[in-house]
């Protein structure tokens, strides 16, 4: 049975959470600041569902040690071209080169919102979606097996006839951070934030990739987006591509490797 069918929604697997007391993210304000001085491009970090920016902590620690800029951005989780307007007008308020990244669900995000801006010089997928224009999450993460979210999801229906998709939390670690440390999965099960179920079955807009390069990190052990899926996007996009054994959340259990792997997509695009 197809995803679409299950919740009417990928539902997307997504970055992880940290408490906010773990948040390093950096304003744009700031970002701006550090462009001006004409070093290092701005990093703007996406993240997917069940997540919120301060699932970049560890990402973010390594590129403001070696003097990037960084953003990480509030993606609001609602659906494909709302969320693009909201990271596209981020972007646009931000001087300079920069270097987007998009985690799972923020892959489809990133495509759409860097579309048509200059300043955007690289598009970094981290275990991520690059979908073409009109297709859907649901599409892309159907095409292959190996995905086990849909059995991982709980719907709430809204007031207002959506429906928000969370993961079980009894479920959570295994689902998409299985090599995260048990304690520390538990707190982003815990302090997840949900996906507009429609969202999955949004079609993508435009797709920037066919215009900007782009890099694809692609986690093996990932049951959330197949390997196969990841592999095939990044493929189609004629991108360079790192795989490396991580589940899901690679960004969080192997930050250094992410950072590296961003900083990489700087230096070649400069």
């Amino acid at each position: 049975m197809s995803l679409s069918k299950r919740f009417g929604a990928f539902g997307v697997a997504a970055a992880t959470l940290f408490t906010a007391a773990t948040v390093m993210a950096v304003g744009p304000g700031a970002a701006q600041a550090t462009a001006d001085r004409g070093a290092k491009p701005t990093v703007v970090l996406v993240h997917g569902a069940f997540a919120d920016s301060g699932g970049w902590s560890g990402v973010t620690r390594q590129l403001l040690d070696d003097g990037y800029p960084v953003v990480a951005a509030a993606n609001p989780l609602r659906g494909v071209a709302h969320d693009a307007a909201q990271v596209k007008a981020l972007l646009q308020s931000i001087d300079g080169p920069i270097v987007l990244v998009g985690h799972s669900y923020g892959g489809s995000v990133i495509s759409t919102a860097a579309t048509g801006n200059p300043n955007v010089k690289a598009l970094v997928y981290v275990a991520g979606l690059a979908p073409e224009k009109g297709e859907s999450a649901n599409e892309l993460v159907s095409m292959f097996d190996g995905s086990t979210l849909p059995e991982a999801l709980r719907p709430v229906p809204l007031l207002d006839g959506n429906v928000d998709l969370y993961i079980d939390q009894k479920l959570f670690h295994k689902q998409f951070g299985a090599d995260v440390p048990a304690r520390e999965a538990a707190l982003m099960a815990v302090t997840q934030r949900p996906i507009m179920a429609a969202a999955g079955d949004e079609g993508a807009g435009e797709p920037a990739w066919r215009s900007i390069p782009t890099y694809h990190l692609i986690a093996e052990r990932d049951v959330t987006i197949p390997p196969a899926t990841q592999r095939f996007v990044a493929e189609r996009a004629n991108g360079v591509i790192k795989s490396v054994d991580a589940s899901h959340a690679v960004f969080v259990s192997q930050p250094e490797t992410t950072a590296a792997f961003i900083k990489r997509a700087a230096r070649e695009t400069a």
